[in-house]
């Protein structure tokens, strides 16, 4: 049976991505104690990125948002991943720490940010509510619009 998230998840009419797997030497995610540790995540769809380039460059601050929001999505997927398809135990999204592949001149980065944050928010109501820290980049890997790391409270 669908959990309180999952069922919130269908009622925005959204499906978490398949968590991506990197190549490099880290891994996606680590508990300690009751806190969990998402890795830098990206906008990631079937494996590769969906959005490439500077945002107020060839990226503009709406599709930003977008690449943002599925990034935030990929974090859920790897926090499902790690709670064993259980997303009610997620209690609380704690921190988000989002860097932006930012043209120089761009300053509208919480504005793109809001693209995770407010998804936070939807899925997870109150709990969804997070400290956040948003820095634009010079380059990203795979020239990635966004990456975007996370911690999250479980039960």
């Amino acid at each position: 049976m669908a959990g309180r998230i999952d069922r919130r998840l269908d009622e925005l009419g959204l499906t978490l991505p398949v968590p991506f797997v990197s190549r490099a030497n880290y891994i996606p995610h680590v508990r300690s104690g009751d806190l969990l540790f998402v890795a830098g995540q990206g906008p990631m769809r079937d494996g590769a990125p969906a959005s490439i380039g500077k945002v107020g460059g060839e990226i503009d601050e709406q599709a930003a948002y977008e690449a943002a929001r599925l990034t935030g999505l990929n974090l859920v997927a790897q926090a499902r991943h790690a709670c064993d398809g259980d997303l009610d135990r997620v209690l609380r999204c704690v921190r988000l720490f989002g860097l932006i592949n930012a043209a120089p001149g761009f300053t509208a980065l919480p504005q793109v940010m809001n693209g995770a944050s407010d998804l936070m928010v939807a899925l997870f109501g109150e709990a969804g509510h997070h400290a956040r820290t948003t820095i634009g980049a010079v380059a990203l890997p795979h020239d990635m619009t966004i990456e975007i790391d996370g911690v999250f409270a479980l039960r």
